[in-house]
């Protein structure tokens, strides 16, 4: 009876583990509509059917599983959930430019995944059944924390990444601007020159104003997907001085000048904070191997000693 359990567990961990794994490796871009472009620019006429067949099994198979899954979800969630989740993702920068729904299709995939390689494993080994049980509930929780845990690094590493990048932007927004450049210009040479999130937003701001945007609502929407409090007072900045009519170069300099000297405070803060932070380091870590290393010489002479006197005595 056990090996018919364990055969059907592994199979569904299995199962789930590959909707995972495809589903994380869904790239940003829709594979139909890359293959669809791709087809469309030769001179040969090919049929739907072409396309479909030409794309990799996992697209064709597991992306709209996870799709109608997707849609499940969304009935089933409520809205809130899904806005906060949304908004959460969307501080993480759209990681796989995935959904809402389709991260929570990601957290149960990964529970009940944890959940059955620790049943699988303690059937295996033959615990009892209460121990299993706990320990499949505790691995389902890791589970279906883990994926909430890694968007708030993602979200943490952003916000680092962008208020390491925000002096260098300015600085080269305001040689761009007073090389004549106007300010939508010198977003765009921050987008065209680096790839990080920042110029990505930078990008993202001169696309969303191409399509019809004002730029006063593109740059408030920029802030509210960055949420970083140094890029909300230069955006603020620049549209007082937008809306007051001063010079942008002179704002972007001021800016600019801020940033370097706020870059400057916090690289000094985290100066004085790090003998604090090797002090339990070296408490508990360094100091008990030096003395290992320096007394256990003299620890073993005395213990020999000692053994000698007492075979002597």
């Amino acid at each position: 009876m056990t090996t018919p359990i364990l055969f059907v567990i592994g199979i569904l961990t299995l199962l789930l583990m590959v909707g995972g794994v495809v589903l994380l490796r869904r790239s940003e871009e829709d594979p139909l509509a890359a293959r669809i472009d791709e087809f469309a620019a030769r001179d040969e006429a090919v049929s739907i059917e072409e396309i479909e067949l030409s794309m990799p099994i996992t697209d064709r198979i597991f992306v709209p599983i996870v799709r109608r899954v997707s849609d499940f979800v969304v009935r089933l969630t409520p809205q809130t959930t899904l806005e906060r989740t949304s908004r959460q993702l969307e501080l993480a920068g759209n990681p796989r430019n995935m959904s809402a729904a389709e991260f929570w299709v990601i957290r149960g995939f990964v529970t009940i995944v944890f959940i059955g390689l620790t049943l699988l494993l303690m059937i295996r080994f033959g615990q009892p059944t209460n121990k299993t049980i706990l320990y499949a509930l505790g691995a389902g929780l890791i589970g279906f924390m883990l994926p909430a845990m890694l968007v708030r690094s993602l979200i943490d590493r952003r916000k680092q990444a962008i208020v390491k990048k925000l002096p260098d932007a300015l600085d080269l927004m305001t040689i761009c601007v007073d090389a004549g450049l106007t300010f939508n210009a010198a977003m765009q040479k921050v987008d065209e020159k680096w790839d990080d999130p920042l110029a990505l937003e930078f990008g993202r701001v001169i696309y969303e104003m191409q399509l019809g945007k004002s730029r006063r609502q593109a740059l408030k929407d920029m802030v509210d997907r960055m949420d970083v409090p140094d890029v909300t007072s230069f955006i603020a900045a620049v549209l007082q001085a937008d809306q007051l009519g001063v010079g942008i170069g002179k704002v972007l300099r001021i800016q600019s000048e801020q940033m370097r000297l706020r870059r400057r405070q916090r690289a000094e803060e985290r100066a004085q904070q790090a003998p604090v932070k090797m002090l339990f380091p070296m408490i508990f870590l360094i100091f008990p191997s030096i003395f290992l290393v320096l007394l256990g010489p003299a620890g073993f002479q005395i213990v020999r000693s000692s053994a000698l006197r007492g075979v002597t005595g």
